[in-house]
C-alpha cells in the first residue's frame, strides 16, 4: 500500500447556483471561480462533486477512491464506513437568501439513512440585515397545518420562520429535519453528513435560469419535518476543543468543530481524521516525514487519521477551524 501524505489538498469545485455571490473569490483570493459562486465544495466525496487531489504524490485521486483504498488509515475508526468518506465540507456565499429546506431525517420512514443530512454553519461574514431562519413556529404543530400554508399562501412560509441574527465566528446546528434557511448576506463555512439531498418548500417567489419558477417538493418536505424539533440557537466559541489550547465551537454525534488560534499539537491516533480550514491569516503545518505546508486563508486540508501534526501561526490574528469525528 502507498504511503499516504498527511496534508492532503483538493481542488475546489465550485457551484453557480442563482443566489451566489462574489466574496469567495475576493476573500480568499481565489481564481477560477464562476460567477455567480454560491458554493465552494471543499472537501467531498459526493457524486455530485468527488474532491481531487491537485498536487503531490495522489494528485488526480478522488477522495472517493482514497478512501476506498487507505479505509480507517484516512478515515479513522470513529467513522461510520470504513471505506466511505462520511463529511462534507463547504464554503457558502449567499447574495441572495437560499430557498425554505429540509433535509432527509428518521422523520420519514420512508428515507433512505444515508440521505440523512445533520449540518451546521459556522459564521464567516455577514453583510446589511443579514438573517438565518432555523425551525418553524410553534403555532404550526403538524404536517397539516404547514401543507395548509405552503399551498394556500407559500409566501406566510417565511414569516413562519424563527429568525436569527448571526454574528462572525458563531456556529448554528441544524439537525436533519429543521426546517432552515440562509438568508442573503451571509459567508458560512458549513459542515455536513455527505448527503446532497434537498427539498424546497418555498423559493421566494423567484424563477431559475431558464425563466421558470425551481421545483418545489412539497410532499417530501413535509415527510422529513421533524415538528418536535425546537428552534436551535446561535454557539459561541467556548474553551474546551478536543485539540489542546482550541476553543469548542460545536460538538454533535456526527462532527466537532474546534479554533485554533495559536500554536498546538496533534496526535490523531488513528481514531478520526482532521478537517483543517484557515478561516483568516494563515498556518505553517508539519508532519513525521518531514512533510510541511502553509495554509493561507481560505485553505482546506484533510489530514489522515493516521497523522500527526503540528501548526503555528504565520501571520497576526490567524484563526483556523478543525473538524473532526
Amino acid at each position: 500500500m502507498k504511503h499516504i501524505p498527511a496534508f492532503l489538498h483538493f481542488a475546489p469545485i465550485y457551484k453557480d447556483y442563482l443566489w451566489g455571490g462574489n466574496r469567495i473569490a475576493g476573500r480568499f483570493r481565489r481564481s477560477g471561480c464562476p460567477e455567480p459562486t454560491a458554493e465552494s465544495w471543499e472537501i467531498s466525496a459526493h457524486p455530485d462533486g468527488d474532491s481531487t487531489v491537485d498536487y503531490g504524490p495522489l494528485a488526480g485521486r478522488t477522495l472517493s477512491s482514497l478512501s476506498s483504498e487507505f479505509g480507517r488509515e484516512l478515515l479513522g475508526s470513529r467513522s461510520p464506513s470504513p471505506s466511505r468518506f462520511p463529511l462534507m465540507a463547504k464554503v457558502i456565499d449567499a447574495r441572495l437568501p437560499l430557498s425554505v429546506q429540509v433535509h432527509p431525517s428518521p422523520a420519514d420512514p420512508s428515507a433512505n439513512p444515508s440521505e440523512f443530512k445533520n449540518e451546521c454553519w459556522h459564521i464567516l461574514g455577514t453583510e446589511g440585515d443579514c438573517a438565518i431562519y432555523a425551525g418553524i413556529s410553534r403555532e404550526i404543530g403538524d404536517a397539516t397545518s404547514l401543507r395548509a400554508i405552503a399551498t394556500g399562501d407559500p409566501g406566510a412560509l417565511a414569516s413562519a420562520l424563527v429568525r436569527h441574527s448571526p454574528r462572525e465566528g458563531e456556529t448554528l446546528y441544524i439537525p436533519a429535519g429543521l426546517v432552515h434557511a440562509i438568508g442573503a448576506g451571509a459567508l458560512v463555512y458549513e459542515v455536513q453528513q455527505n448527503s446532497n439531498t434537498t427539498y424546497r418548500l418555498y423559493d421566494w417567489d423567484r424563477v431559475g435560469p431558464d425563466g421558470k419558477p425551481r421545483a418545489l417538493h412539497l410532499d417530501a418536505a413535509i415527510r422529513s419535518i421533524d415538528f418536535s424539533l425546537p428552534a436551535p440557537r446561535f454557539i459561541a466559541p467556548s474553551h474546551g476543543g478536543a485539540i489542546p489550547g482550541s476553543k469548542l465551537c460545536l460538538k454533535t454525534p456526527y462532527f466537532e468543530l474546534d479554533e485554533v488560534s495559536g500554536s498546538g499539537a496533534v496526535a490523531l491516533g488513528g481514531e478520526t481524521f482532521n478537517i483543517f480550514f484557515v478561516k483568516r491569516g494563515a498556518f505553517d503545518l508539519e508532519a513525521g516525514h518531514g512533510e510541511r505546508f502553509h495554509a493561507a486563508a481560505g485553505v482546506s486540508l484533510l489530514i489522515p487519521a493516521s497523522a500527526s501534526y503540528s501548526f503555528v501561526p504565520a501571520a497576526p490574528d490567524s484563526a483556523a477551524i478543525v473538524t473532526s469525528l
